[in-house]
């Protein structure tokens, strides 16, 4: 079968799928739906479908491209029309998540598996609440106990509707966090160094001391009898 006659099959599956495909589903989809085949798909064949498919979309007459997130392939609304469909979604768009779930729920996706001690450990308070808020969203997951703690407590991940709420395909796809602290640390700046320079060694080049300021630091006065003994001369 040509790329040209299984694009709209795939096209199809991503449309009406309630949630990401990856490119082993769609494989796996489309060769059931063809069963009558001798040959069947291949991996790498379905993939080039869907490199078609991609630069298809990505062609400003569309509104929308598919794109791969929370782990598989979706049809999404492009950002410029982010204001557009918030008009339509308004209550879902603006509903935020509060500060103390934000805190959590980073705890988890940067420390996952962990468990609601080492959560509660971190930020210093209680965080019942925030974990049960994020698994009513489906946001973080239950996905075991950790067997070495005592009390075996249960273990926490982020899930994909996580990953599909961020836009990414797994916890690897996270920003560093020393890139994120880089953006707010401020660079030192040397004294009395010309760019340009090269940087001085304190043990070849030491600095020297500094002049003494006689206003802050004034000569200290003799001490009665404790002058220097002049020398004497003869008659």
């Amino acid at each position: 079968m040509e790329i040209g006659t299984i694009i709209p099959h795939i096209e199809a599956l991503i449309f009406a799928s309630d949630k990401p495909l990856t490119s082993m589903e769609i494989t796996e989809l489309i060769n059931n739906a063809f069963g009558f085949m001798e040959e069947k798909l291949t991996l790498e064949q379905i993939q080039t479908s869907i490199d078609g498919i991609i630069e298809k979309y990505s062609a400003e007459f569309y509104p929308f491209e598919v794109r791969e997130s929370g782990g598989g392939w979706q049809f999404l609304t492009k950002k410029d029309f982010h204001k557009t469909i918030a008009q339509l979604n308004g209550e879902k768009f603006l509903k935020r998540l509060s500060s103390a779930a934000l805190e959590t729920l980073a705890i988890i996706a940067y420390k996952q598996p962990v468990t609601k001690g080492e959560i509660e450990a971190i930020r210093g308070v209680s965080s019942d609440y925030s974990i049960q808020k994020l698994l009513e969203k489906e946001l973080v997951v239950i996905t075991g106990r950790n067997e070495d703690m005592p009390g075996k407590p249960l273990v926490y991940t982020t899930s994909r509707t996580f990953m599909d709420y961020f836009g990414i395909n797994s916890a690897a796809d996270l920003p560093k966090l020393k890139e994120v602290f880089a953006e707010t640390l401020a660079e030192p700046t040397l004294i009395l160094h010309t760019p340009g320079d090269p940087e001085p060694d304190p043990e070849t080049n030491p600095e020297p001391d500094p002049e003494p300021d006689p206003e802050t630091n004034p000569e200290p006065e003799p001490i009665p009898g404790d002058e220097p003994a002049k020398a004497e001369t003869p008659d």
